[in-house]
């Protein structure tokens, strides 16, 4: 009887041993974005805790209190030090971040790029927000609408080392070649670097020199909100058109007054939690990171990993929604 409880408490003892680092595994997901007080990214981060809690795991925000690289992989350094399992980033600067980035990858941590991406050897994937060409050539394409195709523009944008704005701007000034844009004319680019008070002194900067100025095109939420600050304090609602990228909580007042017609923008929320799920699903082995495999997103379904131009691989959350008159009162508590 003795050798039989023995046996069993034995046996007991290796499956506590056996299941004990099964039991003890709990990832940490770390999401690092552009800037301390944005209200973007807090919806970004909101995602990501709810995707958090769906799946057990620890989540970390961190955000450096200016937008700057040098912040950032500070930030990142130090979660390095940590031994975060995986880490969430929207770049300031795509190839600035690449070294930290490879030291994370190197000592194992798993690294998916959101928002604004980081050069292809500085992560494993990264999460798109919707086509980059369809996100530049829609704002031309909402702005024109407002202008009645005629007149000069501007553009407001980010930081100038931001890889999504560019992009976005590169795609915005293909758009604006076809013959139906001929009477429209790109005056100028300026950057607010996703600073409230320096997009705004930027907003004003353009109306002083340009007095011709027919819109302006802001692709930051930071920038656009500043931008319809300025032109309601300037007097201009209904001279100078407004669209770009904005989020409607923000954008609510000054679509319902005028100041601005209509802006776009995919849902923050889910960029925080489709990025969660996708770095969980590369730590349990779900997903490899390669061409044409599907990672489950949870409430979001399904996305598939497709192969880019550049080189990298990245997953596409879906199109943009734009915001008007209309529908402004049913998104604006949301996000």
């Amino acid at each position: 009887m003795r050798t039989k409880l023995m046996v069993v408490a034995v046996s007991l003892l290796a499956c506590l041993i056996l299941a004990a680092p099964v039991l003890a595994q709990k990832y940490t997901v770390a999401m690092v974005v552009k800037g301390a007080g944005n209200p973007f990214f807090e919806a970004c981060r909101k995602g990501g805790e709810e995707a958090a809690a769906e799946l057990g795991i620890n989540f970390i925000f961190q955000a450096p209190e200016t937008p700057t690289a040098e912040g950032q992989i500070a930030i990142i350094d130090a979660l390095i030090a940590q031994r975060v399992d995986a880490i969430l980033v929207s770049a300031n600067d795509p190839d600035a971040l690449v070294p930290v980035l490879r030291r994370a990858m190197d000592r194992g941590i798993k690294v998916v790029a959101f928002d604004s991406a980081v050069a292809p050897a500085g992560r494993h994937l990264f999460l798109n927000q919707a086509d980059m060409e369809l996100i530049g050539r829609i704002q031309v394409q909402l702005l024109a609408e407002m202008i009645d195709y005629e007149g000069e523009i501007a553009i407001l944008s980010a930081a100038s080392t931001m890889a999504n704005q560019n992009t976005w701007i590169e795609w915005m000034k293909e758009e604006l070649k076809l013959p139906e844009y001929s009477k429209m004319k790109l005056v100028s680019i300026v950057y607010g670097d996703d600073l409230r008070e320096k997009s705004y002194t930027e907003a004003l900067g353009l109306f002083r020199a340009y007095p011709n100025l027919r819109g302006i095109i802001s692709p930051t939420t930071v920038g656009v909100a500043a931008t319809a600050r300025a032109i309601e304090d300037q007097g201009l609602a209904g001279k100078v058109a407004l669209t770009g990228l904005g989020l409607p909580s923000e954008m609510a007042e000054y679509i319902r007054n005028g100041t601005c017609e209509a802006v776009a923008l995919w849902n923050p929320i889910d960029l925080g939690y489709v990025s969660t799920y996708m770095a969980h699903a590369l730590l349990t082995g779900q997903i490899k990171g390669a061409a044409g495999e599907v990672v489950k997103v949870g409430r979001m379904g399904e996305r598939e990993i497709i192969q880019t131009a550049s080189g990298g691989l990245e997953v596409i959350l879906g199109a943009p929604f734009v915001f008007n008159k209309e529908n402004i009162d049913e998104w604006y508590q949301v996000y």
